[in-house]
């Protein structure tokens, strides 16, 4: 009992099971002499008249409650006071700032030798010494690795090559990459870093339609890809003379000569990044000083953005976690976007490794296992999903009490500011999955769309480790406000980061006030990017005239001073994987199916998937049901589940003739006999929907919705 107590780290509840056992072996007599023992006058006359068993349990449990003193989970000490986490700035109408820094001026930067990208690729290669950078592996194949060197190395020998094709060493050339994770998108990255040019991330979701738009606005003739598949796809735009300025396209992988001679006929040069990077044969050109511009992806961010941004993350964590070459990241959400490429750099800042998974997400656990990550960067579509597989194995009520029975003792630490895996409970439910995860995971970091408090809440117990959420956007780098360490709570995104200020602005159609805590949340200093490329209209629209960053969601403050979001002020949201969705795009494709009159999509940031409602028209959709043999009055047939059915394959067929996404077409529909009106409310007067009424009134049959559809 005893060597069980030590090894299982010190549970209370276990620690009270064995003084019981103890107390159960001691005669009554001897318990009630020690409950007297204030009234003895001889303690040596005591202790002899107790039997041998009752003094050795006396010894030992003196024994086990100075090692419980001794080794007793600590709380973490939180770098400031928890009840008050930001403050407002003098004279700036309501902006609040973070309490965590050395003075009122925001932070630039964290290390004076790491001010621009490039530099922080350096410093990670002197802290490393030419340690392990970057990792791939194949299927059931343990991790191969680049060192920092020879990273290092590729990059200016790939932004030497692109010299020698005409790209020129300034932040007016802008390199395309439109590829999966892997280590060639950082060496792409990198070349440019090195050679002052600018990378444009390109991904797949963008659409066709996008990527010749962004090629054409950024006059990008150099684009470099994964597979040959993408580059057959951006041919086709030159074939068709919607891309002319492509001139130069760079292939990752292997590819077939036909593909070269199909660019030759229009005009494009297909190479090798290979054949590329070994243009060093013949003369490597002087590498620039690189300047601060980079990162544009439609909005322009410059080296010290995200310098800045990584800085304040590293400021807030500082007191409780620091990054070192042995930490270990896992790749897999898109390099396309900011928030993975702000946990790289601060990674490659410390010399620390990066892992690439194999590019099917289905296999991301093999690949953790493999890789044993030490920072697990999610969104919260992934959260849900862990949290979801945990429960389903759980799979009689008798599984179920227990794990929740041990996710509570568990969080009831978290809350008093212990983290921890190496409790009782841990070793009963909890290290299964920490092993699932690799087993050494010290930091997860959510973002990208707003966390279920009970996911989140439940996921800090079992994984042992610490959980931040952040939030922000790509034109404030990617956060503005983030978790402070020691406060474990849910339902909010943290405070300002030491970097920027925070502000709420009165948004008077919504009924949202500032001198109320809410309001648009609105962002400004060091980390905010600097505008939208080639469109000032845009750019007015998201910046003032005083700098501030509008962001377009609705915020609260909250008494400890953290930020809660609330609402969307524009028509735009995040599904839970954090994929933008516009509605009224949607609407006005689905609008055009022949039995629909009225729509209303609706999409949930904790939801994984848009629903629907549907008005139909009375008088088209009696006989466009009879057309498919379901006969019945207007009233029957808005209740009937086949023509439901029906109408929603109909959507769907007519989203994807539109080129809509899998996550942008509904999962499921409510058919609603009555027309949206001005009268109901329901409608402006000019006829367009409000949609947060929209919203609250269908709030019953939404749920129903989603319940159904989990």
């Amino acid at each position: 009992m005893l060597t069980f107590f030590l090894v299982s780290g010190g549970s209370l509840w276990l620690f009270v099971e064995f003084v019981l056992s103890l107390l159960e072996k001691m005669q009554t007599q001897e318990i009630l002499r020690i409950l007297r023992l204030p009234e003895l006058g001889d303690l040596g006359q005591f202790f002899h008249s107790l039997s041998a068993t009752t003094l050795v349990s006396m010894g030992a449990l003196a024994a086990i409650l100075a090692y419980w003193f001794a080794h007793r989970p600590k709380a973490l000490q939180p770098p400031c006071n928890l009840l008050m986490q930001s403050e407002e700035v003098e004279d700036s109408g309501g902006a609040r700032r973070s309490v965590i820094g050395s003075g009122p001026q925001l932070l630039t930067h964290y290390y004076d030798d790491a001010r621009t990208m490039y530099q922080v690729f350096r410093r990670g290669l002197s802290i490393s010494g030419d340690g392990p950078c970057l990792g791939f592996r194949k299927p059931k194949q343990p991790y191969q690795w680049l060192s920092y060197q020879e990273v290092a190395d590729r990059a200016e020998f790939l932004g030497s090559g692109l010299l020698q094709h005409n790209c020129k060493a300034c932040t007016d050339q802008f390199i395309g990459v439109f590829a999966q994770n892997r280590p060639e998108w950082i060496i792409a990255e990198l070349a440019c870093y090195t050679y002052s040019m600018v990378v444009v991330p390109l991904y797949d979701t963008l659409g066709p339609g996008a990527i010749r738009y962004i090629i054409n606005t950024a006059d990008i003739s150099t684009v470099i890809v994964d597979k040959p598949q993408k580059a057959v796809l951006l041919l086709e735009h030159v074939e068709r003379k919607e891309t002319p300025g492509l001139k130069l396209i760079i292939l990752m992988d292997p590819f077939e000569e036909a593909l070269k001679e199909r660019g030759q006929k229009c005009g494009v040069v297909i190479k090798s990044m290979q054949a590329m990077e070994h243009f060093l044969l013949s003369g490597l050109w002087s590498r620039e000083s690189p300047c601060s511009c980079g990162n544009p992806k439609g909005a322009m961010l410059t080296h010290g953005n995200v310098v800045a941004d990584f800085s304040g993350f590293l400021k807030v964590t500082e007191s409780q976690w620091a990054p070192t070459c042995a930490d270990v990241h896992i790749s897999y959400l898109p390099l396309a976007h900011m928030f993975e490429r702000m946990v790289q750099s601060v990674v490659y800042c410390h010399g620390g490794r990066v892992g690439f998974f194999q590019g099917d997400i289905r296999l991301l656990s093999d690949d953790m296992k493999s890789l044993c990550p030490t920072i697990f960067p999610v969104v919260p579509r992934l959260l849900n999903r862990m949290y979801d597989k945990i429960f389903s194995q759980a799979n009689t009520p008798l599984k179920r009490w227990l794990l929740e029975f041990a996710a509570k003792r568990k969080q009831a630490e978290v809350r008093s500011g212990i983290i921890r895996n190496d409790s009782i409970w841990d070793e009963l439910f909890f290290n299964k999955i920490q092993a699932s995860l690799g087993g050494c995971v010290r930091m997860i970091v959510t973002g990208a769309a707003p966390a279920s408090p009970t996911v989140l809440g439940f996921l800090r117990a079992a994984l042992g480790c610490q959980v931040y959420e952040g939030y922000g956007q790509t034109e404030c780098t990617a956060g503005c406000t983030f978790t402070t360490p020691g406060d474990w709570t849910s339902g909010h995104v943290g405070a300002p980061l030491p970097c920027n200020h925070i502000k709420l602005v009165d948004v008077e159609e919504l009924n949202y006030w500032a001198c109320k805590g809410e309001g648009e949340i609105c962002v400004r200093g060091p980390n905010v990017f600097k505008g939208y490329l080639k469109d000032p209209d845009r750019t007015k629209e998201a910046l003032d005239s005083d700098g501030w960053l509008h962001t377009g969601d609705i915020g609260k403050w909250l008494p400890a001073g953290t930020l809660k979001v609330i609402d969307r002020k524009k028509h735009i949201f995040k599904l839970a994987q954090g994929e933008y969705v516009a509605p009224e795009k949607i609407e006005n494709i689905y609008i055009r199916s022949q039995p629909v009159a009225q729509i209303y999509v609706h999409g949930d940031s904790l939801k994984a998937f848009l629903v629907g409602i549907v008005v139909p028209d009375p008088e088209v959709m009696p006989s466009w049901a009879q057309k498919r043999g379901i006969e019945g009055t207007y009233a029957d047939l808005c209740t009937n589940k086949d023509l439901k059915k029906a109408i929603l394959e109909d959507m769907v067929r007519l989203g994807k003739e539109s080129g809509l996404h899998s996550f942008e077409q509904v999962k499921a529909i409510h058919i609603h006999s009555d027309m949206f009106s001005v009268q109901n409310g329901l409608l402006t007067p000019t006829l367009k929907a409000k949609r947060p009424e929209l919203r609250e009134y269908f709030k019953k049959q939404i749920e129903e919705l989603y319940s159904i559809s989990m």
